[in-house]
C-alpha cells in the first residue's frame, strides 16, 4: 500500500460530500444521480439551493428546482447571482446559507469563477461544505468545485504544451482536478496536460450521466451510467512540459489510469482503485 499523501487543509471528517457530475445526467428516467444527491441532503427533509450562475439560460435553475421537487425534497429553490454585486446581497446569502445542499448548474465555468470568485458567496460555499453540508456541480459546475479548474482547452487524445488553461476554482478540494463530458468530447489529452503542469492532484474525467461522490474521508464513489476515468500522475518519472514549446507534444511516463463504472471506488489518500463487485 502506498503512503498517504500529505495532509490537505480541506480534509475534515465533518466535511460534506463534494459531488462532481459530468453533465448530461438523467432527468427523465430514475434520475439516479440527482436522487442520490437529494437523499444525501436529507431526502424529504432536504432544502436544496440551485445556483444557475454558469448558465446563460433564464430557466436552467427553475428546471433543476422542478426536478428536485419531483424527488420529494422539502424545498428546492434557485438563488440567482448574476453579477459580482449580487454576491454581497444579504438576502441572497441568507437564502443560500439555509440550504442543506447546493447544486451548481452547467454552462460556462468562467462565469462561475469571474462572478463568484472572491465574493461572500465563494466563502459561504466553502464554509457550508466544511460544516457538513453537501455541494454538487454538473458540467461547468463540476469543473469549478476543486481548487484548480480547467477553464478551457483543446480536445483530443494528445497532451500538448499550452493547450489547456487552468485557473483558480472554488477550492472545496485540492486533491482532484475535474474534466467533464469526458469520453463524449475526447478530453483525455487536456486532462493529461493539466496534470503535467502539476502532478499532485488526481485527474477525474467524468463521462456524461456519471458522478463522482467524494466523501468526507476522500473516497470517490462512482454513480451513473458511464465511466469515471482516474488519471494518477503522482509517480510520474518524466514530465517534459517545462521545456516544451507551445503546441509541442508532452512526454509523460509512469502515469496510472483506472476506468471505473458505477459502484467502483477510488481512495484519494492511498490512491487505490476498487472495481465494483458486479458491473
Amino acid at each position: 500500500m502506498r503512503e498517504p499523501a500529505f495532509h490537505d487543509m480541506h480534509d475534515s471528517a465533518g466535511r460534506g460530500y463534494v459531488v462532481a457530475i459530468g453533465g448530461g445526467e438523467d432527468k427523465l428516467g430514475d434520475m439516479e444521480i440527482l436522487r442520490r444527491f437529494a437523499k444525501l441532503c436529507g431526502g424529504k427533509r432536504a432544502r436544496i439551493a440551485i445556483l444557475p450562475t454558469a448558465s446563460q439560460l433564464d430557466d436552467t435553475g427553475h428546471k433543476y428546482a422542478k426536478l428536485f421537487r419531483e424527488l420529494d425534497v422539502r424545498e428546492a429553490y434557485t438563488v440567482v447571482f448574476e453579477t459580482r454585486a449580487d454576491g454581497d446581497r444579504k438576502d441572497l446569502l441568507e437564502e443560500l446559507e439555509r440550504a442543506d445542499g447546493v447544486f451548481l448548474t452547467g454552462g460556462n465555468q468562467l462565469r462561475l469563477s469571474t462572478t463568484l470568485g472572491g465574493t461572500p458567496v465563494d466563502s459561504a460555499l466553502r464554509h457550508m461544505c466544511a460544516a457538513g453540508r453537501h455541494v454538487a456541480g454538473t458540467s461547468a459546475g463540476a469543473a469549478y468545485l476543486c481548487e484548480h479548474m480547467i477553464a478551457y482547452g483543446e480536445e483530443g487524445a494528445t497532451p500538448r504544451a499550452g493547450s489547456v488553461q487552468v485557473v483558480a476554482g472554488l477550492g472545496l478540494t485540492r486533491r482532484v482536478i475535474i474534466d467533464q463530458h469526458f469520453r463524449q468530447r475526447d478530453r483525455i489529452g487536456r486532462l493529461l496536460t493539466a496534470l503535467a503542469y502539476n502532478p499532485y492532484p488526481i485527474g477525474l474525467g467524468l463521462d456524461e450521466d456519471t458522478a463522482a461522490f467524494i466523501s468526507p474521508d476522500n473516497v470517490v464513489e462512482v454513480e451513473g451510467s458511464g465511466l469515471l476515468t482516474v488519471v494518477d500522475a503522482h509517480d510520474v518519472e518524466v514530465d517534459s512540459i517545462a521545456e516544451a514549446e507551445k503546441g509541442a507534444l508532452v512526454s509523460l511516463t509512469n502515469v496510472r489510469l483506472h476506468l471505473l463504472p458505477r459502484g467502483g471506488t477510488y481512495n484519494l489518500l492511498t490512491r487505490e482503485a476498487v472495481a465494483a463487485a458486479k458491473v
